[in-house]
C-alpha cells in the first residue's frame, strides 16, 4: 500500500478538505486499496493450512467428465492406497459439478445427471472416510469450463459471493478453490473480487481453506506479481501446469515443472503458516496430452522434490483409482512429505546454480537440501553445512529423502545427479 505524507501547513476549513481529498484520490490511482484483515496473519488466525494442504483435485485426471461415482470411487482409492494415512486429507471436485442454471432462488445445484444424490450426501461420504471435502467456483460470471465452451451455462459467483458461500458452508464444504476465469478486470477488480469471498468465508463461520487463482484467461499474471498472502490461504503463481518438463510457454499458455520452479524461486518471502504459494496440482502419474510426453521417473521426483522445497501445497490430479505402484510410492514418501510439512514453514530459497542448482530450506530441526538438475546430463555437487546454514558440529546425521539410507558426515555434502532429477538430503546436527 502506498501512503502518502502530508507536509505540515497552515490550511484551514474547506481548503484542508480538498487537498487531503486530492492526495488521497491520487494515492488511490496508484494502488489497490488494503482492507482491514489482509495480512498473512489474519489469514491464519483459524489456524488454517497451518502447513500447506495436502489433497486430490479432479481437474488433471477427469476435467469436465466427472461424476458422483468417480468421486466416490477416487475418495475409497485416497483411503486404500495410503494416501490418506499420508496426509492427502483434502478431496477437491473441480468445474462441471453443477447444474448450468442456479435454481429459482439463485442457489447453486449439482448437476442431477452427475451427482444424482447431491453435494450434501457427496460430503457425508467423503467425511465418513476421514477426508475433507473441497469444491470449485469461480468469482466471474462464467467458471473456466463455460468461459471455454466446454460447459453450458453461466454459474460464477459475482453477484452471488454471500450465497455461494453460504451454500457450500451448509453443505460442509472444507475448502474453496476459487479460479478468476475472465480476461476481464484489472488488479483492483481482482482484489476486490477475491476479498468478497474471502470475507463471505468468513461470515459463515464454518473453517474452509480459500484457494485462489488470479491467472485464468490474464494477459499478465497477477498471482505472480501481487502479494495475495493477505487474501487467502493458496494463491496460485502461475499459469496452469502440464505434464511436461518444459513448454516455454511463460504468460502464454501451460507450464512445464522447471518453468514453473523457476517462477515460484523469487516468492519464498509469501510464503508462511495460513499462507502458501501455490505452483499448481501434482501432475505425478498423469500421461501427457498433446503431444506432450508427461513426466520421466526422474522428473517426478523434481516435481514432488522441489514442490516440497517450496513448501507448496500437494494436491494429487492423477486418477488413484488405477495408479501404478511407483506412482503411489512416490506420492506416499514420507521423507518428502515430512519436508513439505514441516512446521517451521520456511519456503526453500536457491543459494547457488543455474543449470545445476543447490537450494536450502530451513527445517524446525536441521535443513533439507536439494540440488536440482535443470540440465540434460548428469552433473556433480559438492557443498558445505557451512554453506547451507547449518552451525558447527561434531558431526551430522545426512539422510537421503529418496532411499531412507542414512550417514553421517563431517561437513562435506556430495551428490551425482541425473538429468533433470533432484537429490534431497536432510540434514542435522549430531546432539
Amino acid at each position: 500500500m502506498h501512503r502518502v505524507r502530508v507536509a505540515t501547513a497552515v490550511l484551514t476549513g474547506r481548503l484542508l478538505l480538498v487537498a487531503v481529498l486530492l492526495l488521497v484520490l491520487a494515492g488511490a490511482a496508484a494502488a489497490v486499496p488494503q482492507g482491514p484483515d489482509d495480512s498473512p496473519a489474519a489469514m491464519g488466525r483459524d489456524g488454517l493450512a497451518a502447513t500447506p494442504p495436502m489433497g486430490w483435485n479432479s481437474w488433471n485426471a477427469f476435467g469436465c467428465d466427472i461424476d458422483e461415482a468417480k468421486i466416490r470411487g477416487v475418495a475409497d482409492a485416497l483411503v486404500a492406497s495410503g494416501m490418506r494415512d499420508a496426509g492427502y486429507r483434502y478431496l477437491v471436485v473441480d468445474d462441471c459439478w453443477f447444474d448450468p442454471r442456479r435454481g429459482p432462488d439463485g442457489q447453486l445445484r449439482a448437476a442431477p445427471d452427475r451427482f444424482p444424490g447431491g453435494i450434501p450426501a457427496l460430503v457425508r461420504y467423503v467425511h465418513e472416510r476421514g477426508l475433507r471435502f473441497g469444491i470449485y467456483l469461480s468469482p466471474a460470471t462464467r467458471t473456466c469450463a463455460q468461459y471455454a465452451g466446454d460447459y453450458p451455462g453461466a454459474t460464477g459467483s459475482r453477484g452471488h459471493e454471500v450465497q455461494d458461500a453460504g451454500t457450500i458452508a451448509a453443505w460442509g464444504a472444507d475448502y474453496l478453490k476459487y479460479d478468476w476465469c475472465s480476461p476481464s478486470g484489472d488488479l483492483g477488480d481482482l482484489v476486490a473480487g477475491f476479498r468478497l469471498m474471502r470475507d463471505a468465508l468468513r461470515a459463515t463461520g464454518r473453517p474452509i481453506v480459500y484457494s485462489i487463482n488470479a491467472n485464468s484467461h490474464q494477459d499478465a499474471n497477477p498471482g505472480e506479481t501481487h502479494d495475495w498472502s493477505g487474501l487467502a490461504n493458496l494463491s496460485r503463481t502461475t499459469q496452469d501446469i502440464t505434464a511436461a518438463w518444459h513448454t516455454g510457454l511463460r504468460g502464454a499458455g501451460c507450464l512445464g515443472i522447471s518453468d514453473i520452479i523457476e517462477v515460484n524461486a523469487a516468492l519464498a518471502a509469501r510464503a508462511g503458516p495460513g499462507h502458501w504459494n501455490d505452483p499448481d496440482m501434482l501432475e505425478i502419474g498423469v500421461p501427457g496430452t498433446e503431444g506432450l510426453p508427461g513426466l520421466t521417473p526422474a522428473e517426478a521426483r523434481t516435481h514432488l522434490g522441489m514442490w516440497a522445497m517450496m513448501a507448496a501445497p500437494l494436491i494429487a490430479g492423477n486418477d488413484v483409482r488405477s495408479m501404478d505402484a511407483a506412482t503411489r510410492d512416490l506420492l506416499t514418501n514420507r521423507d518428502v512429505i515430512a519436508v513439505d510439512q514441516d512446521r517451521l514453514g520456511r519456503q526453500g530459497r536457491r543459494i547457488r546454480g543455474t543449470d545445476v542448482q543447490v537450494w536450502v530450506r530451513p527445517l524446525v530441526e536441521g535443513v533439507a537440501v536439494a540440488v536440482y538438475n535443470r540440465g540434460d546430463a548428469t552433473a556433480d555437487m559438492a557443498a558445505t553445512t557451512a554453506e547451507v546454514g547449518l552451525p558447527p558440529a561434531r558431526g551430522y546425521l545426512v539422510r537421503d529423502a529418496w532411499s531412507g539410507r542414512q550417514w553421517t558426515s563431517t561437513g562435506a555434502l556430495t551428490a551425482a545427479v541425473g538429468a533433470h532429477d533432484t537429490a534431497l538430503l536432510v540434514v542435522r546436527p549430531l546432539p
